[in-house]
Formats: C-alpha cells, sequence, structure tokens
C-alpha cells in the first residue's frame, strides 16, 4: 500500500532527524531548534502509531469489526494531533522563559542546520502528499509544519547573524507553535466527527429525506440515521413507507442515496398500515412526529 510506504518513509525521516537537531540545538543554543527536535520527536511517535493504525484500518471486516477497521484511521490522527497540541504548549512555554532569559547563540551553525532542515522535511512533505483520511492529513501536517519552521528558523538565524537581535529566536518559535496549536485544534475537530457519529460533513439531511419522499410510490420518510466511518466511507439507515414494488423502491433509493457517497445504506419498507415500532424513538429530529399518520 504506497500510503503506508510514505508514512513509514515519513516515519524514518522523521526520527534520524530529531536526533539531529537535539545534536544541533545543543551545539548552538538556539531554542528553535530545540523546540523542533521536540516537534519532531513527537511527530515521529505520532508518525509511528499513524503507520501502525493507518495499517490496520485497511484490514476487512469481521465478526468483531463488522464496520471493518476504518475508525483506526481516525483514531491514529486524533492521537497524532493530541500530540502536536501537547508539543506546541511545551514549546511556547520554554521560549517564553527563553525571552527573560536570552542565551548566546550561534547563528553559523543555526544556518547550517536549517538548510539541512528544509532540505529533510521539503522531502517528508512531498512523501505524505495527497492523503485523504485524517490520519494522513495529520501525518501531512506535521510534514509541512516542520517545512515551514525550518523555513523560518533559515530566515531569523540569517536576520540575527546580521543584526545580532537574539530575540527573534524564541519569538520564532512560539509564532510557529501557535500555527501548528490552530491547525491540530481544526484537525482534532474533523477527526472527532466519525467519532461522535455525527452526521458526514457533505451530506445534507433535509436534502436527502427530500429526495426520498419525491420518489414515486414513497408515501413517507422517517428515522434517517446518517454516519461516518473514517470521514470517507458513509452510511445510512432509512424507514421508507411505500406501497410500491419493494424492489424497485429500493433500487431507487439506493440510487439517491450513492448520490451523496452513501455506500453502506440498511433500508427498511414498512406498508401505509403498519405501526413503525421507532415512533417512539427519542431522537425527535430524526423522526419528526408530524410524519407518522399512521391509520389504524
Amino acid at each position: 500500500m504506497k500510503t503506508e510506504q510514505n508514512i513509514l518513509v515519513a516515519f524514518v525521516l522523521n526520527l534520524c532527524f530529531s536526533i539531529f537537531e537535539f545534536v544541533g540545538g545543543v551545539l548552538t543554543g538556539s531554542i528553535a531548534i530545540a523546540s523542533d527536535a521536540v516537534h519532531d520527536l513527537g511527530d515521529a511517535a505520532s508518525i509511528g502509531i499513524s503507520y501502525l493504525l493507518e495499517k490496520k484500518s485497511k484490514r476487512p471486516s469481521n465478526s468483531l469489526y463488522t464496520y471493518g477497521y476504518a475508525r483506526f484511521s481516525v483514531l491514529g490522527g486524533i492521537i497524532t494531533t493530541l500530540i502536536l497540541l501537547v508539543g506546541s504548549v511545551v514549546v511556547i512555554c520554554s521560549a517564553v522563559q527563553r525571552i527573560f532569559a536570552p542565551v548566546e547563540l550561534n547563528y553559523g551553525g543555526m544556518i547550517l542546520f536549517a538548510v539541512v532542515g528544509v532540505g529533510v522535511n521539503s522531502c517528508a512533505a512531498f512523501f505524505t502528499r495527497g492523503g485523504h483520511s485524517f490520519n494522513q492529513k495529520a501525518v501531512n501536517l506535521h510534514m509541512l509544519e516542520d517545512v515551514l519552521g525550518w523555513v523560518m528558523v533559515l530566515c531569523g538565524a540569517v536576520v540575527m547573524h546580521f543584526t545580532d537581535f537574539a530575540l527573534l529566536d524564541p519569538i520564532m518559535s512560539i509564532c510557529v507553535a501557535v500555527f501548528i496549536f490552530a491547525n491540530a485544534v481544526k484537525n482534532l475537530t474533523g477527526a472527532i466527527t466519525p467519532l461522535l457519529e455525527k452526521v458526514p460533513l457533505d451530506v445534507d439531511t433535509e436534502q436527502i429525506k427530500q429526495q426520498l419522499e419525491q420518489l414515486d410510490g414513497v408515501l413517507d420518510v422517517h428515522h434517517i440515521h446518517l454516519w461516518t466511518l473514517d470521514g470517507q466511507t458513509n452510511c445510512a439507515t432509512v424507514h421508507l413507507v411505500t406501497d410500491g414494488d419493494p424492489h424497485l423502491i429500493k433500487l431507487a433509493a439506493r440510487q439517491v442515496l450513492s448520490g451523496f457517497h452513501i455506500g453502506h445504506a440498511t433500508l427498511e419498507l414498512e406498508s401505509p398500515g403498519e405501526p413503525c415500532p421507532a415512533v417512539q424513538c427519542p431522537t425527535v429530529s430524526a423522526c419528526t412526529h408530524r410524519h407518522h399518520h399512521h391509520h389504524h
């Protein structure tokens, strides 16, 4: 699987690189480089987790995981993102301390490390681009931030080399950390959507209801439930009241649902007089009671 190999390449690059950075941070005295090392180590760890979970997420469904393992990928994205959030908070704290207690920096060394940093991370970002799962997006987000962080360290080191304005170092690391934090929060909200069984972003419940109600032979549509396994695979269950040919109705309904990227659809057909056992269901919005005109 291509995506998994790419995640693995990124993992190896990052792990070796974070060790290289710790050394760099110590030698040059730069908090921006040292904080990048913390960040990269976090990246390497989370990419390792992502790799394992992405691999697991591709496994076929079985009697225990009847929906398959797609959510493992979401889990990978969440863990990766949480590591990033914690990492950026740590970086911000240490940078703030550094502002009050400045340290002697080796600008030449910083420039050298930053050039290598931009190179290595550009490779890693290139390898992880184009993923669709929350997990792959989280990994690629890491890589892009790393490139960004290093470009910034490079520019900062050059500026400091000529101006000797050492405060720039902690200020830069704070900026990068805030940027990472903001993106991670955005990624986290996206990944939490499937866990909370929230309707996927590109699906409109009302629209589906209207389109199903317009089908020939469908008298009423209720009890619609929509969810997503991993942000890509969507599922639905629907009750249709109909007096038409069940076979044709199902075909037509599945057609409508596939237009909303719903592959996993379970349809329950009821005849007009049949009391729906779900009328008492607590989710009032899912089965608006006005639609239950049952003739007893």
